[in-house]
């Protein structure tokens, strides 16, 4: 732990604290949230899968998004990675394919915030993870 000196350290520490408790009180009821699951299998993460869960970190927090991003193993798809699982509260999941940062932002913008379908869908015939 990093020692506190000033009061810009308090505040960030403050900061990292509160952080962590969000995020353990959004993961007691996860339905209620945007839930992202990313896979993140070796077949994921050489087709770019790490940058694009950063990019979901990310980009959900800045624009004020309740969500829960995790990382999860094989889809199964890996002819189409990095792939994304998208549940939004009430509804069944989707999963994405060939999911870029440019297709994270579309899916943020048009999938999450207006509900509406955006190209990349990969038909259901799973179970979800």
């Amino acid at each position: 732990m990093t020692e506190i000196r000033t009061l810009a350290d308090l505040k960030r520490r403050q900061e990292e604290v509160m952080s962590r408790m969000r995020l353990r009180d959004r993961a007691e009821d996860p339905d209620s949230l945007v839930q992202v699951k990313v896979a993140m299998a070796t077949c994921g993460i050489a087709s770019g899968a790490k940058e694009v869960m950063e990019f979901f970190v990310e980009e959900l927090d800045k624009r004020k998004i309740d969500a829960v991003v995790t990382q999860t193993g094989c889809m199964g798809y890996c002819f189409a990675e990095p792939t994304v699982e998208v549940t939004l509260p009430g509804r069944e999941a989707m999963v994405f394919g060939y999911v870029d940062t440019r297709k994270a932002d579309e899916i943020i913008e048009r999938y999450i915030k207006e509900g509406e379908l955006v190209d990349g869908i990969i038909p259901q015939n799973y179970n979800t993870i």
